[in-house]
């Protein structure tokens, strides 16, 4: 993991032993499982630290301290970007939302081994999740990476947000075009007009941009609309 460290100290970002010792083990459980599970494409060891670790990570280059903060990672998957930024920050208040069970399970084993606390795995749709006073306007920050295109992903997003939070989705090269057509729906839904920051992982030709948003009000209670609807009628 030495490689791994050197390029998370790239942006700021310094692992202790510890965190270098559950990122490994991390590891190992994805590749065990996705054996039987399609959780990634990627089956190379330093692909997974660069590609989903590190990938995860750079979040934190725009989001400042996580410590003690809240956070909803939206159709997490294998649990990026949430888990690994529960790695950086030990006392972030994290929920996983992932629909499928198999995939929840597995989100449940890598938080019992690597003994993360303050962990919740909701295994739900994000439009329900978003209706319902438990989950809604409830978060520092509500994230996902490769979901959904922009117009979507804002009305599975903006609902968890309390006033003062912030969305984040991980986009590709195709962010400023979805960060443009989602600006009347992002005004709709109570967020501040996207900003986007460009991220270069190393040996990577393309690249990320976080598209971040301010929840300025409140959401309109009819949104997010029933299970379905949003994917079919983006905003």
């Amino acid at each position: 993991m030495e490689q791994f460290k050197r390029e998370t100290a790239v942006f700021g970002i310094h692992l202790t032993n510890r965190q270098l010792d559950q990122f490994r083990h991390y590891r190992e459980l994805l590749l065990v499982w996705n054996q039987q599970l399609n959780l990634t494409a990627i089956r190379d060891p330093r692909q997974i630290e660069r590609r989903h670790f590190l990938d995860a990570l750079t979040c934190a280059t725009v989001m400042g301290r996580l410590a003690d903060c809240s956070l909803i990672d939206v159709g997490t998957g294998a649990g990026f970007p949430g888990l690994p930024l529960k790695i950086l920050y030990p006392s972030l208040r994290l929920t996983l939302v992932e629909s499928i069970a198999k995939k929840a399970r597995f989100l449940e084993v890598v938080t019992a081994e690597l003994g993360l606390s303050d962990v919740f795995v909701a295994v739900e749709r994000a439009e329900v999740l978003g209706r319902d006073a438990r989950f809604r306007e409830q978060y520092d920050w509500a994230v996902a990476r490769a979901v959904a295109e922009l117009r979507i992903l804002v009305e599975y997003l903006l609902p968890f947000c309390r006033v003062g939070g912030h969305m984040l989705a991980q986009k590709g090269g195709s962010a400023a075009v979805e960060s443009e057509a989602a600006r009347e729906a992002i005004a709709l839904l109570g967020g501040a007009p996207p900003q986007q920051y460009p991220i270069q992982l190393p040996q990577r030709e393309e690249t990320h941009f976080l598209v971040v948003s301010e929840k300025r009000v409140i959401t309109p209670a009819k949104y997010p609309r029933r299970t379905g609807v949003p994917a079919k009628r983006p905003l």
